[in-house]
């Protein structure tokens, strides 16, 4: 909400002179109410027995009440009686020598209060409420063309460089940005022009949001924040309106940051749109931010900080010099990135000694700040759950697990043949692991089920951040996935449903070898599907719709070698070393989960005595 809005007050002297009307009409009703009745009222059965006992001398009959006086023991007092319908009271009265005469009641008042003031007082007050709110609202009939975002000032965000770990080179990047707010001099006297617009772009959950509140926060610049989403309504024209009025407040708020969070929701290419289906409302809105940001000047000390996850889709009008001049990528972290961000977060829990940021690391790569983060809370969950005084370096490993697996599920119940099934079928996957040259090492194998649908798993732990790989060791990778399911050909001959999820991966890296990265010496150095170019295609749309039957041909027996020979490779592995399958197999069914060391273990043992042996 724009705290900048005026509120809706009417006049000191209006509010007074309606206050002074209400105390008025109030005090006239009163009067007029206690002026009607005497001090006595008396009942309807009381007032005929007087008139019956020739008490009553004289009555004045109205319209619901009934007034008059009546003498006992020499003394007259004033009466007055609720009118009850008695078609024979007026002749008892006559018979009795009563006095009767009628009175015109005059309700003017009680008209006028409650059939003019009163209603029209309602109706004055409800649009006077609302009239207020609205005014104070961006969502009302009045304020939507006023911008939703949100302002700090004297509360800026406490973020600093310091809260951000693991983004070295953007939050270098991102430094500058606060020294063009602090010192624009010391860069215009050398013919420097500051950037208009600084575009963080990174995966979810990189810390693109958290390093825009740092800059705000370590240059200590009022900062204005909204989101991409909250520009555009269903109304045409609200969102270039809200536009206009950001920057506008924006130049009267100078020195101070923009930060526009997901701008890929106002932001998407035109080209896409025209495909897709236009909207013209979102058009709008990127054409008035192209303007605004076209005739903006950044000298004024105004810099527009903005994030996404999906720069692919942004229009290339958006990104060219002198809009958005600087594009910072938040990425996800890497070995020492994991590292720094895991000490930060481990502050803020009650950590034994025990723990090794390090090893940590070690065990998450490809996850992301955010997921760290998360990691270090679930960790400091189930120490609280076991009532441990501490968060020991258990609780943390099991929380990774959590993340890159799922969630635990022993109460699923797995019966003794199935249990054995996927015994040899994960320990399939990690001897073939360590046999082949080019793997990771295993880190732990275990048949508790974990997740939606894995019934076993088996981690391995990189040894270190990996950008390329080679042909071979990819082809170790197929053969790893393959694993599992030789594993059940070689003891059950036969195979199971477990293997689906493996046979996917390995399918899609086999045509990733053949179609995107040309090492297949059959195909040849040549891509097929190149995704960069397509970021629309659906999961149901032809990958090789631009290419002949003949090549598709070639290119599906190419993928089927490749499947083949990873397949051979994994079985003659298997096979050179049924013992120690068994062996480890039959030790996984009883003990339900082991580790990495425990696996080779077995493995050196058994490679000893067949040399021994021989």
């Amino acid at each position: 909400m724009n705290k900048n809005l005026p509120k809706f007050d009417p006049p000191k002297k209006l509010q007074l002179f309606l206050w002074y009307a209400i105390a008025a009409i109030i005090l006239i009703y009163i009067y007029q109410s206690f002026a009607k009745f005497p001090s006595e009222t008396i009942s309807y059965s009381r007032f005929i027995q007087l008139v019956k006992a020739n008490k009553v001398k004289k009555v004045s009959i109205g319209r619901s009440y009934i007034k008059g006086s009546y003498a006992v023991d020499g003394k007259n007092s004033l009466f007055s009686v609720i009118k009850v319908e008695d078609k024979n009271l007026v002749n008892l009265l006559l018979k009795h020598g009563v006095e009767v005469d009628g009175v015109i009641s005059s309700d003017w008042l009680n008209n006028l209060i409650f059939g003019w003031i009163l209603p029209f007082g309602i109706l004055f007050f409800v649009w006077y409420m609302l009239s207020r709110r609205m005014k104070n609202s961006s969502t009302s009939i009045f304020g939507f063309g006023k911008g939703r975002f949100r302002i700090y000032t004297n509360q800026r965000p406490e973020t600093t460089f310091n809260d951000v770990a693991g983004e070295k080179e953007a939050k270098e990047e991102t430094s500058e940005v606060v020294e063009f707010l602090k010192d624009p001099q010391r860069f215009k006297r050398l013919g420097g022009r500051i950037p208009k617009g600084v575009l963080l772009v990174g995966p979810p959950g990189t810390g693109k949001t958290l390093l825009a509140r740092a800059v705000a926060g370590e240059a200590r610049v009022p900062f204005i924040s909204i989101s991409g989403s909250e520009f555009v309504e269903m109304f045409v024209g609200v969102g270039a309106s809200r536009v206009r009025d950001l920057f506008e407040t924006a130049k009267k708020m100078a020195p101070c940051i923009v930060f526009i969070d997901e701008i890929d929701t106002i932001g998407k290419s035109r080209a896409i749109s025209s495909v897709t289906g236009g909207n013209d409302e979102r058009e709008q809105t990127l054409n008035q931010l192209l303007a605004e940001m076209d005739g903006f000047d950044s000298s004024g000390g105004v810099i527009i900080l903005a994030a996404t996850n999906r720069p692919e889709i942004l229009d290339p009008a958006l990104l060219r010099p002198g809009r958005f001049d600087r594009q910072i990528l938040v990425d996800k972290p890497d070995l020492d990135g994991r590292e720094e961000i895991f000490e930060v977060h481990l502050k803020k829990i009650k950590l034994a000694g025990e723990v090794d940021s390090r090893r940590l690391a070690q065990q998450t790569v490809g996850l992301s700040g955010a997921d760290i983060a998360n990691v270090t809370n679930e960790a400091a969950l189930l120490a609280g759950r076991e009532n441990a005084s501490d968060v020991k370096m258990k609780h943390l490993e099991e929380a990774i697990e959590r993340q890159q697996v799922g969630l635990e599920r022993k109460s699923r119940r797995i019966n003794v043949n199935e249990k054995k099934i996927i015994a040899y079928h994960e320990t399939g996957h990690a001897i073939v692991a360590e046999m082949v040259k080019f793997s990771e090492p295993v880190q732990k194998i275990s048949i508790i089920p974990r997740g939606l649908a894995a019934l076993g798993y088996t981690s391995q732990r990189p040894l270190e951040d990996r950008y390329l790989m080679r042909k071979d060791e990819i082809m170790d990778k197929i053969a790893m996935l393959f694993g599992g399911r030789v594993a059940e050909e070689i003891i059950f001959d036969d195979v199971s449903t477990g293997a689906q999820n493996d046979l996917a991966r390995a399918t899609d890296m086999a045509k990733s070898l053949v179609t995107r990265l040309g090492m297949d010496d059959t195909v040849g150095p040549i891509i097929f599907d190149d995704i960069q170019k397509f970021p629309l295609r659906t999961p149901y749309s032809s990958a090789y719709s631009d290419i002949s039957e003949e090549t598709k041909k070639i290119i599906e027996k190419s993928v089927q070698k490749i499947l083949s020979e990873a397949r051979s490779k994994a079985r003659k592995i298997l096979e050179e070393n049924r013992d120690e399958l068994e062996q480890v197999a039959k030790l996984l069914m009883e003990k339900e989960t082991l580790s990495g060391d425990d696996l080779r273990d077995i493995l050196n043992k058994k490679k000893e005595e067949k040399e021994t042996t021989v």
